[in-house]
């Protein structure tokens, strides 16, 4: 749970006391890769820290096409905030890419721990804040930037995640058909 801790630190001082309240209303879970811990369709109830592993949200097009929001590995955060927020039906899917250990903090718990300990509440609302930058960022990014500069930026965010994820999962990502990333992949390579 020290990770979680740590990831709190980076932005609030909690005393031993609200550390351990915070730790009582999460609950540590081990899962296995291609577990689904979420599906399009339902209501997200949780936010999820993940402590090791990698997870991914995505959703499925008509066309039956994957399209990969975010990938979340060791000390990130990941959920379908649309749905946490509005506690309406979601459109993400949220995967476990490999063997993972997930620290899982219900809707009601969050809530409590905003009343409980308020600077909380500033916390996930930096942790919002950063998101809602991190996707603008990204949308600006796909309007602007080739394919080859969408990957760079890949590679530095996630350097860890190239050799775990597959081709198809980052070429979803970056905006390009796996056909396409193998091309360009290539053309980098060759440089």
């Amino acid at each position: 749970m020290s990770l979680i801790l740590q990831n709190i630190a980076k932005h609030i001082t909690l005393t031993p006391e609200e550390e351990l309240f915070f730790i009582s209303k999460t609950e540590a879970h081990h899962f296995k890769a291609k577990c689904i811990l979420l599906n399009s369709g339902q209501i997200c109830t949780h936010s999820y820290f993940v402590n090791s592993g990698t997870l991914r949200s995505f959703n499925i097009n008509d066309n039956i096409v994957e399209h990969v929001l975010n990938f979340a590995c060791e000390g990130y955060w990941i959920g379908d905030m649309y749905s946490l927020i509005s506690q309406k039906p979601g459109n993400l899917f949220i995967e476990v890419l490999e063997d993972a250990e997930v620290v899982l903090l219900s809707k009601e718990n969050q809530e409590l721990l905003y009343i409980e300990i308020p600077k909380l509440e500033r916390f996930f609302r930096i942790l919002t804040e950063n998101s809602l930058v991190a996707n603008q960022e990204r949308l600006m990014d796909n309007l602007s930037l080739s394919a080859e500069e969408r990957f760079e930026k890949f590679c530095k965010k996630y350097p860890t995640l190239i050799q775990k994820v597959s081709q198809k999962q980052i070429a979803s990502y970056i905006g390009v058909t796996p056909e396409f990333f193998s091309k360009m992949k290539s053309r980098l390579l060759k440089r």
